[in-house]
C-alpha cells in the first residue's frame, strides 16, 4: 500500500526540491507554492533546493548546448543531477527529515530511488495537491 502525502507530512520536518529549465522564470513562485503545500498538510519545511537546467554555456565540439536539453531531467533513474541528489541527500540526514516534496512530477521508478537515496518518503506536488483535496 502506498504512503499517503497526508500522513507523512503531518507533523514532520521536510525538504523541498525543483528542477527548472533556465528559461521559466517562476520558479521561486512555485517552490513558495510547494513549501505552502507543504505547511497546510501540517509539515514544516527545514530546506530547499532548486536545480536549473540549460544555464551553463555551450559544449565542446557540436554538441548542442544547454539550451537544447533544458525541458530535459538531468537523469532518468533521479530527475536532478548526481551532486544535487547528494546535496539532497545530506540535508535529509543531517535534519532528520521525514518526506522530500519534489515541484516536480515523477516516475514510480524516480520515487523509488529517490527514496532509498534519501533514507525518507519521496512525493511530487501534485501528491499534496491530491492530499488536500475535500473529503480525502
Amino acid at each position: 500500500m502506498p504512503l499517503e502525502a497526508r500522513d507523512v507530512i503531518a507533523g514532520a520536518d521536510v525538504v523541498v526540491a525543483g528542477l527548472f529549465s533556465a528559461k521559466r522564470k517562476d520558479c521561486l513562485d512555485v517552490m513558495a507554492d510547494v513549501s505552502a503545500g507543504v505547511a497546510r498538510l501540517g509539515g514544516r519545511v527545514v530546506d530547499c533546493f532548486v536545480q536549473r537546467r540549460g544555464v551553463s554555456g555551450g559544449k565542446k565540439g557540436d554538441t548542442p548546448g544547454g539550451t537544447a536539453t533544458m525541458a530535459a531531467p538531468y537523469s532518468a533513474r533521479t530527475l536532478m543531477s548526481t551532486g544535487k541528489v547528494g546535496e539532497i541527500a545530506g540535508a535529509c540526514a543531517r535534519v532528520h527529515a521525514g518526506a522530500v516534496v519534489f515541484a516536480n512530477e515523477l516516475t514510480d521508478r524516480q520515487r523509488t530511488v529517490l527514496a532509498r537515496i534519501c533514507g525518507c518518503p519521496v512525493f511530487s506536488y501534485s501528491d499534496l495537491t491530491r492530499a488536500m483535496e475535500p473529503g480525502r
